[in-house]
């Protein structure tokens, strides 16, 4: 059990835009143009089939905010670059398919959470399916999840 821990662990979501913990840039924002970071992972455990992607930001007035759920993005895939839509995305709680940037109200700045799960098998579901239909999905699929986490305040 300890080495799948290890594998798990060796599982790693980055940009080369904002370091883990960082802020993001006013480019992939709604200040910005708005477009998704780049990201790039690397050592995903053996047996994985397919990535999905999900951004949230849990500070959200409102209660949790989607931002972007995406899947069935290659197994031999380990970047995903700025701009770029996955092969299937959802509904983002502003009710717009794809990404849509970080943009809170003026105050304290809210964390954006990447998670970049690695799934043992695609994801069967329409384009634009909702958040909740995405984390339905990814039950029994998960392998590992990696995080990357971004800071953003006006």
């Amino acid at each position: 059990m300890a080495a799948l821990a290890g594998i798990a662990a060796a599982f790693v979501l980055s940009s080369p835009a904002f370091s883990n913990g960082g802020v993001i840039p006013q480019g992939y924002t709604c200040s910005g143009r708005g477009i998704s970071p780049p990201l790039s992972w690397k050592a995903p455990p053996r047996g994985t089939r397919s990535f999905a992607l999900s951004l949230e930001d849990p500070d959200a007035p409102g209660g949790t905010f989607v931002h972007w759920t995406a899947w069935n993005i290659s197994a031999t895939a380990r970047r995903l670059a700025a701009g770029r839509h996955a092969p299937a995305e959802g509904t983002n709680s502003a009710g717009t398919r794809g990404y849509t940037g970080p943009c809170p109200p003026a105050g304290p700045a809210h964390h954006y959470i990447f998670r970049l799960y690695a799934l043992r098998a695609g994801l069967r579901l329409a384009p634009g399916a909702s958040p909740s239909a995405f984390h339905r999905a990814l039950r029994g699929r998960v392998l590992a999840v990696a995080r990357l986490i971004g800071r953003y305040g006006r």
